[in-house]
């Protein structure tokens, strides 16, 4: 089957940011769990919600800051829209982080799904309704990411196929038992792998 769309993760996949999550989950209080950050903050009362959500937002800014674009990252969008592929950048981060990402380092994805379109990774709607949309059958979509949470929710959603791209060593220590990915150490290898796989 034919890929026709590519969802790829933000933070860590085309965007280099000098963040320590960890250390942000100990900012707001929170255990090193695998769940992802906004997940907690849902759960937590309100007053304890919004002093978590300000230091989320906080170091969100910091890494549009001081972050810079991963090497080949546009060239690899380029590619796969050359080939008819519609690029989804979908991402935990909120709109306005994503969007300040994309204004230092515009890259012409067709659409942008942030925390703010209320589903997040790892609930398999963030790829699955994005798709539905799109009218794209999951089999014909390809993943790119950088964590546990990009291969969970690109299993979950039955996507067929899933690059992960340099995965920290803390974050392996998550993954899906017996879930088939490809692994590349950078964006480059990404665009020979999905060549293969388009051809």
């Amino acid at each position: 089957m034919a890929i026709r769309a590519a969802l790829f993760d933000m933070d860590g996949t085309i965007w280099d940011s000098p963040i320590d999550w960890q250390q942000v989950r100990q900012a707001i209080g929170l255990p090193r769990d695998g769940r992802p950050i906004a997940e907690h903050l849902l759960a937590m009362p309100p007053e304890e919600r919004a002093r978590g959500i300000q230091i989320l937002e906080h170091y969100e800014a910091l890494g549009v800051e001081l972050g810079r674009p991963m090497a080949g990252g546009e060239e690899l969008v380029q590619l796969l829209r050359r080939l008819d592929v519609t690029c989804i950048l979908i991402t935990n981060n909120s709109q306005r982080s994503a969007r300040a990402v994309l204004d230092r380092h515009p890259l012409p994805f067709d659409r942008v799904v942030t925390r703010d379109d209320g589903v997040i990774k790892p609930n398999p709607e963030a790829f699955a309704r994005p798709l539905r949309e799109l009218g794209v059958l999951p089999g014909e979509a390809v993943a790119i990411g950088d964590s546990h949470l990009d291969l969970l929710t690109a299993h979950r959603a039955g996507i067929a196929q899933i690059v992960l791209v340099a995965p920290r060593g803390w974050v392996r220590e998550l993954f899906v038992k017996d879930v088939a990915f490809w692994e590349a150490e950078d964006l480059a290898e990404v665009a020979g792998i999905l060549l293969r796989l388009l051809s």
